[in-house]
C-alpha cells in the first residue's frame, strides 16, 4: 500500500519514521507471540519502522507482571534480525514494581527494558507519566543515558505544558539531552487533552507529537454506534462511553461522509485527520491480527481536502 519512501523526522531528533506508529500494548495482552509476529511483519513489509511499547504493557492482564510485550518484540527483533531497520520506542515510570522518575528508576528500569527488548540501545525513551519528581532529577538521569549510548533520543507522555517547559528549559541551559517528542492522549473526540498550552510548547520548540489513543480505544473505527450491538473487545467499555457525548455520534456521522468519499474504513479517515494536525509526526494504532492492520496503514497516506478536514475539525469541537 505504501511504501518505504514515506518518512518524516521526528521533531528534532535524527530519527525517522513512517507516519503510522505501530502501537505494541497488545503484544503478550491479547495478541500471543505469534499472532504479534505476524502483525509486526505485516506493519514493517508495508513499510513501517515505528514501533510504541513501555516497560508496564501488559501488567494489568491476569497472570502478567509487565514487560510482556518488551518480550515479544525483543524475541521478533531477534527472529527477524531486522533491529537496525525498526524504531523502537518505551518509556519509563508506571510498571508497578519501578514507578516514578527518580533517577535511580530511570537507570535500573532502562537496563531492565534494553534485556527484554534484547538490544545495546533504545532509540526512543518516554518519560511515561510526569510526576512530582524535579526536572532536574530527571532530565540528568535521561541525558546519562544518552552520554553512554543506551538511548538515542528522549519524549514525553502524559506531561502538562508547565513541567514540559520547565524541563526543556532545564536541559537547554545546562547543555542536556532535551525532549524531542510528547505523547498525549489526542484524537477526534478528545481534542482539549493537547490542544492548547501544550500543543503551544510542542510548537515552539520544534517537537514532534506522537498521540496515542488515535481511535479513541476503537471508537473511531465506527463498530460503536448508537444503539448497536455490544462488541467484543478488552475496551469496549471505554470507547462506548463516547457515544453518551454530543459530539460522539457528530464525529461518526461526518467520518461516514468522508470515508464514504474515499471508500475506506473510518478508522482510515481518523488517523488521516490526525497525521495531518500541526506538529502530529505519527499517530499510534495497535492491531490484535494482521486483518486489522490495512486500514491503519492506509491513514499514513490518504490526503484529506480542505472541506473534509473542515467538516471533521466543526464536528470534533461540537
Amino acid at each position: 500500500m505504501t511504501g518505504t519512501h514515506s518518512r518524516v523526522r521526528l521533531g528534532t531528533s535524527d530519527l525517522s519514521v513512517f507516519p503510522l506508529s505501530l502501537g505494541g500494548n497488545v503484544f503478550g495482552w491479547t495478541a500471543d507471540e505469534q499472532q504479534s509476529f505476524a502483525v509486526l511483519d505485516a506493519y514493517t513489509a508495508a513499510g513501517g519502522n515505528f514501533v510504541d511499547t513501555a516497560d508496564v504493557y501488559s501488567a494489568w492482564a491476569p497472570g502478567n507482571t509487565g514487560g510482556e510485550s518488551e518480550t515479544v518484540l525483543g524475541h521478533w527483533l531477534r527472529s527477524r534480525g531486522n533491529r537496525d531497520d525498526v524504531v523502537i520506542a518505551t518509556k519509563v515510570g508506571m510498571h508497578p514494581d519501578a514507578s516514578g522518575l527518580g533517577a535511580a528508576n530511570i537507570k535500573a528500569s532502562a537496563e531492565a527494558s534494553l534485556r527484554r527488548l534484547g538490544v545495546e540501545r533504545i532509540d526512543l525513551y518516554y518519560t511515561h507519566r510526569d510526576d512530582d519528581t524535579p526536572v532536574e532529577e530527571f532530565v540528568t538521569a535521561l541525558d546519562e543515558l544518552v552520554r553512554e549510548g543506551k538511548v538515542r533520543a528522549v519524549a514525553a507522555s502524559n506531561i502538562g505544558a508547565g513541567r514540559l517547559t520547565e524541563a526543556l528549559a532545564f536541559a537547554e541551559r545546562e547543555g542536556l539531552a532535551k525532549y524531542v517528542a510528547v505523547q498525549p492522549h489526542y484524537n477526534l473526540v478528545s481534542r482539549d487533552t493537547f490542544e492548547g498550552p501544550l500543543a503551544d510548547v510542542v510548537a515552539e520548540h520544534g517537537l514532534a507529537t506522537v498521540p496515542y489513543y488515535a481511535l479513541a480505544s476503537g471508537f473511531l473505527t465506527g463498530k460503536y454506534r448508537p444503539g448497536g450491538p455490544g462488541v467484543d473487545s478488552a475496551r469496549a467499555e471505554g470507547a462506548a462511553r463516547y457515544l453518551a457525548e454530543p459530539r460522539g455520534p457528530k464525529v461518526l456521522e461526518a467520518l461516514d461522509g468522508v470515508a464514504a468519499d474515499h471508500d475506506v474504513e473510518l478508522a482510515t479517515v481518523a488517523l488521516a485527520w490526525l497525521a495531518a494536525r500541526p506538529t502530529v509526526a505519527a499517530p499510534i494504532a495497535s492491531a490484535r491480527t494482521v486483518e486489522q492492520l490495512p486500514p491503519l496503514l492506509a491513514g499514513a497516506t490518504l490526503q484529506l481536502t480542505p472541506e473534509q478536514t473542515a467538516l471533521l475539525d466543526a464536528a470534533s469541537l461540537a
